[in-house]
């Protein structure tokens, strides 16, 4: 009876994360790991995805931020939206140590030339995804009783007051370097670090 029940529990872990914050992703290496160091933490956000999927889904179709789900405005709301609705009822250090290991994944990711949104993971790219989730705790921690939707507005304000980080980009949507010149990204094919350059998201 007790293996019936470990083994039924471990497939809930599995499961728990099984759609993550995009449809196509699924929970593998240091991602599952952290699942099944935190199962009770994985379970919750398994039922707070909806809310989640659904305010950023809401955010691209009104189109007030931009439209780059990869690398640009949407994708810090993405982010930081996410850790701060988690972080009112899941502890920081669990929600950082989950941020490094997707980071991680998106690193393995790459290396099997797997694509993230249609882009490719790189250095820069993690770096925002981390440094936005950090702006998303600190929403989420001054911010315990917010609901979703005041919680959005939030969000949606530091991202314009320039609280987060994007890539900078002209405007055809290339990435651009710090000193402006386009970015050839065939260039870089197999490459981990792409020159791109982190900008505030009010820029």
């Amino acid at each position: 009876m007790f293996m019936i029940s470990l083994r039924h529990f471990f497939f809930i872990l599995i499961f728990s994360l099984t759609a993550g914050l995009k449809a196509q992703h699924m929970p593998h290496g240091p991602e599952l790991g952290w699942a099944l160091a935190h199962p009770f933490a994985a379970l919750k956000i398994k039922h707070r995805l909806p809310e989640i999927r659904e305010a950023c889904q809401l955010i691209k179709t009104q189109q007030s931020l931009d439209t780059f789900i990869s690398g640009g405005k949407l994708d810090a709301f993405r982010h930081s939206f996410a850790m701060a609705y988690l972080s009112q009822s899941i502890s920081v250090r669990k929600l950082r140590k989950l941020g490094i290991a997707h980071e991680k994944n998106n690193y393995l990711d790459f290396k099997h030339h797997k694509l993230e949104d249609g882009d490719r993971a790189d250095s820069l790219a993690c770096a925002m995804d981390l440094l936005n989730n950090e702006t998303g705790f600190r929403i989420g921690i001054a911010n315990k009783r917010a609901d979703i939707a005041t919680l959005k507005t939030l969000v949606t304000e530091a991202i314009q007051r320039g609280d987060a980080v994007c890539l900078k980009r002209n405007a055809a949507g290339q990435y651009l370097r710090c000193d402006g010149s386009t970015i050839t990204i065939s260039d870089f094919k197999d490459k981990w670090y792409i020159p791109k350059c982190l900008i505030k998201s009010s820029e």
